[in-house]
């Protein structure tokens, strides 16, 4: 039977239905409250540190973000729980509907497995996106409540930008979710390779990183340009991991006084980057952030595509059957 029509005209079907299903479960009453408490917990303990900041600091809103405590920030845990609530929706999207016999029926409307798969991903996404806009605005809150200052809008630009990214960040956590829910019929199985991915990328990386950059090369620089060179190489292999592009982002953008994704990395190593014709500490345009991260910006993009392709060109040669 021949279908008429566009490919994608079932796209808003299912993902109408896919958002219905995910804003009704209990599944997403957990991920809320989780997201929410979490967000709320971080940043009360960051506005008890603010309240000794002075309020002629022009970016004090921004500080709610980046500071809380001497290892916990809430950018930090923005790190490890996007991850987890990605992998949370996304793991049964696919798999589910083998399991339950109900693909073969789906599929005999006229739905196409492009408008399906399209569909569900995009639902996935805006129930994220409805989870983070919401503790954004309740960190805001928070925040305008606890300090009494007015942000300005360039502070409202950069935290916009901040949720943005984290976003897009989720999508690339779910889009590898939804390629291991169409790898492997069991739930379970898509999840826990998942989960150990995610484990492996976000927490072990960063350390395993450094010791293989180590032995090519050298730990010791004798100039300038090769302590440079060696970050950059350091960074370029972290980089592997979509929580080091989102951290970088994140720092840039919610600090207008970094100039540069290497200044953090020297400031923990009690060194300073100061680029020449430009003044310690002065604060960069919002427009001059973004150019020093856009390109990780878009490699996060780029990584949701391609792990969404992957798991489109299998899902297409997968035999479906009632």
């Amino acid at each position: 039977m021949q279908r008429e029509g566009s490919p994608w005209q079932g796209v808003g079907v299912v993902a109408r239905k896919e958002l219905s299903d995910h804003l009704s479960s209990v599944r997403m009453l957990v991920i809320e409250l989780l997201v929410v408490v979490t967000g709320v917990v971080v940043v009360l303990v960051s506005l008890q540190q603010i309240r000794d900041v002075t309020a002629e600091d022009p970016f004090l809103l921004l500080r709610v973000f980046t500071r809380s405590g001497e290892q916990l920030s809430f950018v930090f845990v923005l790190t490890l729980l996007v991850p987890l609530i990605a992998i949370g929706l996304g793991f049964d999207l696919v798999n589910s509907e083998y399991n339950q016999r109900t693909l073969s029926r789906v599929l005999s409307q006229p739905i196409y497995r492009d408008a399906l798969l399209f569909g569900k991903f995009l639902a996935g996404l805006a129930t994220i996106a409805i989870s983070l806009t919401a503790m954004w605005m309740v960190v805001i809150g928070l925040a305008l409540a606890t300090l009494g200052v007015p942000p300005n809008g360039e502070e409202l630009a950069r935290a916009a930008l901040m949720l943005f990214v984290t976003i897009a960040y989720a999508g690339v956590w779910l889009a590898l979710a939804m390629l291991f829910s169409v790898l492997f019929r069991s739930p379970a199985t898509a999840a826990l390779s998942a989960l150990g991915l995610w484990l492996f990328i976000s927490i072990l990386w960063p350390f395993l990183s450094s010791h293989l950059v180590n032995v090519f090369v050298p730990a010791s620089a004798s100039s300038a340009d090769e302590l440079l060179n060696t970050l950059a190489t350091h960074q370029a292999v972290r980089r592997v991991s979509p929580g080091a592009l989102f951290g970088e982002i994140v720092t840039v953008l919610l600090d207008p006084a970094v100039r540069s994704t290497q200044q953090s990395q020297l400031a923990a190593m009690g060194l300073a980057l100061i680029e020449p014709g430009s003044i310690p500490g002065a604060p960069l345009p919002l427009l001059q952030s973004v150019l020093i991260v856009w390109p990780q910006m878009v490699s996060l993009i780029a990584g949701t595509i391609v792990l969404f392709v992957i798991g489109y060109v299998i899902f297409q040669r997968q035999e479906v059957r009632a």
